[in-house]
Formats: structure tokens, sequence, C-alpha cells
């Protein structure tokens, strides 16, 4: 297997208490791309060939500016503007005397502009990496009993991931192990899911006068948590269960 490497931060992330291993893993990658591109790396006249092209989407340009290196930020956009102005001025310029711009003109334009517009140095370089940790998970699942155990006893996954585990495993698993991966995971998303809920159940009976001397049990985090499983959110340190479950 290719990417040995990413064995380590997986197994890592499987021994985490958390709704979804992957979704820490995918939050390590993003912090990791972010790092790397206003980092040295700005200054390296590939990756900013890249930069200058694509550019950042919306969430990943808040991100960047995060990270508080406006100097390089600002090389960044300097150069990415170049490019830009310099495509869109090529595919403005009227052609011939007629002065005339074509409707096929106008389609290039605009399908320029949709590129850009749907293009991200940071997520493309997030995808290119999550896609080998979900290799390394199927690896692992198939490869290392001890991890097989992690991953059965863990607290499942979010929606998103779930969904994209079983997308791999059917284009890279095959016969008998495609069949218990799914089976396995399956069964691991539902009893989680359901574990969830009636974390969020008691949640909400907790507010009735009826329950209000009755112990929190593992509900009082359960909406931060419901949130991850839904749509990713990890949550804050502030409210993990260790620390809010008395």
């Amino acid at each position: 297997m290719g990417e040995v490497l990413y064995t380590i931060p997986v197994k890592d992330a499987y021994k985490i208490d958390c709704e979804c291993p992957i979704c820490q893993m995918y939050n390590d990658i993003e912090k990791n791309a972010i790092e790397f591109t206003m980092g040295p790396s700005y200054m390296e006249d590939d990756i900013r060939a890249v930069t200058d092209e694509k550019g950042f989407c919306k969430e990943h340009t808040q991100k960047l500016m995060d990270a508080n290196n406006r100097l390089g930020m600002g090389l960044i956009l300097r150069t990415h503007f170049a490019k830009t102005n310099a495509d869109i001025k090529k595919l403005t310029a009227t052609g011939g005397k007629s002065g005339l711009f074509k409707k096929k003109d106008i389609s290039e334009l605009t399908n320029y502009i949709h590129k850009l517009n749907s293009s991200c140095f940071v997520c493309d370089k997030i995808e290119f990496t999550f896609e080998r940790y979900l290799k390394t998970i199927v690896h692992l699942w198939k490869k290392d009993p001890e991890f097989r155990e992690d991953f059965k006893n863990s607290k499942g996954m979010c929606n998103e991931h779930y969904v994209n585990l079983l997308e791999y495993a059917s284009k890279n698993l095959h016969g008998s192990d495609l069949d218990s991966f799914i089976d396995e995971t399956n069964e691991l998303y539902i009893k989680n899911m359901e574990r969830l809920y009636e974390d969020l159940d008691w949640f909400v009976k907790k507010f009735d006068y009826k329950y209000k001397d009755e112990p929190w049990k593992n509900a009082r985090d359960s909406v931060f948590r419901a949130n991850n499983k839904t749509v990713g959110i990890i949550p804050p340190d502030s409210e993990s269960p260790e620390k809010n479950n008395n």
C-alpha cells in the first residue's frame, strides 16, 4: 500500500472518544492545508502558479485570513488578480473590425468565471489527502484486526463520512469483504444514531419539571454531538462529554 504513512493519524483518530473519527481526520487535514498555503510554500513558483489559477472558496478564504498573515495573503491575491484580469481581458477582447461580442464569446467568459468560482486550492489539497485517508481506513479494516475492533467500537461517523466510506468501499472492496464492510458500517452507523437519539430525547425531557431532579446522564452536550453527526461540526472542547455529564 503506497500510503502507509497515513496509518498513524487514522489509528490515532479512532482512539479519540468522538462522534466521528473521520471528522477529526478531516479537520486535521484542513488545518495542515491552511498552514501549508500560508507557510513558505506561497513563495514557491509552482505552488503560486496553482493558487493563481484556482484561487480559494469563500470558507477557506476566511480561514486563510484567520491565519493572520496578511502580507502572505496579499502576495497570493496580487498574482491571482494579475492572472484573472489578464484572462478576462483576453476573453472580453472583441474580434475584428465589427467590434461585436458574440454569444460564443459570452459563453467562454461565463464558463471561465463559473470554473473560477467553483475552484479552490485548499479544497483540492484536502480532497487529495482525504481520499488516501479513506483508503487507509478500508485497508486497515481489512488487514489489521486491532484497528477493526477500534472501528467497530467507535461511535460511528457523521452522515457525510458514512456515505464517503460506503462509496469508497463499493469501488475498492469486492465479494465477502465488501459485504462484511457494508454490514459492519451500517450496523455501526444505525446503532450510534439511535444512541444519540436517546441522548437528545433525554435532553429535551430534562426541561420538563417532572425530570428536573433526574441526572443528565449523557445528554447535556447531545445537541452539539448531534450537530457533529448531521453536518460534521466538531463540538467545542468546553462541551466535551467528560466535562459536562455530571
